[in-house]
């Protein structure tokens, strides 16, 4: 997006996020976007080059907030990860996205529709574009959490990410209902979650 604001930009984002967080990426209407903006073509595309360029916009948005807000909520808490293993760790981001949810549930409900889209080009065009290192992160968290013991010595780092990657990717396809999307619920769900992790997984 170039630097140069312009009079109706919070109105742009907020009929984009309505918009990507209703339809799929491929459904979603640009021309749909622009009207309930209230601005014209010219406009939209002298601040962004097409609907993807907002769409990646919308997404490193999202992301940059809810690090920011577990970021801040860590700090706040004085939470210290060095003490706890890989399971415990993984409760307290989860319950923390969580929040996250409850306080800003479009962000939260793009980022669920965009995890829906892995199967599809524009996944990957934002993987690549936004430098999304979810793989990475958790390769480096592994491998910690083998050295300082968390695991079970029988499981190598391979099989061990490849089933952590496919549990994590798949989990609001397990918990989907609408009591599931409840804070509370929520919270018990993750935190049962890592537990079956951990005893399949763990030492």
């Amino acid at each position: 997006m170039k630097k140069k604001s312009f009079e109706r930009k919070k109105e742009l984002l907020d009929a984009a996020l309505n918009e990507f967080t209703m339809k799929n990426y491929e459904n979603a209407s640009l021309n749909t976007i622009i009207k309930n903006a209230g601005i014209s073509k010219g406009t939209f595309y002298y601040h962004f080059q097409d609907k993807q360029a907002l769409y990646l916009y919308l997404l490193e948005n999202a992301n940059k907030a809810k690090w920011e807000f577990m970021n801040r909520q860590i700090k706040e808490n004085n939470t210290d990860f060095q003490e706890k293993d890989i399971f415990e760790g993984f409760k307290i981001q989860a319950q923390l996205g969580m929040e996250f949810a409850t306080l800003f549930p479009k962000y939260h409900r793009l980022s669920m529709m965009f995890a829906n889209e892995k199967d599809n080009q524009i996944y990957e065009d934002a993987k690549r574009v936004l430098g999304l290192t979810a793989e990475v992160m958790m390769d480096e968290m592994v491998q910690k959490a083998i050295k300082n013991g968390d695991f079970d010595s029988r499981f190598s780092k391979d099989f061990i990410l490849k089933v952590m990657n496919f549990l994590f990717l798949n989990f609001n396809e397990i918990f989907g209902t609408e009591e599931d999307f409840k804070l509370e619920k929520m919270v018990q769900n993750l935190n049962n979650y890592m537990d079956f992790m951990k005893n399949g997984l763990g030492k």
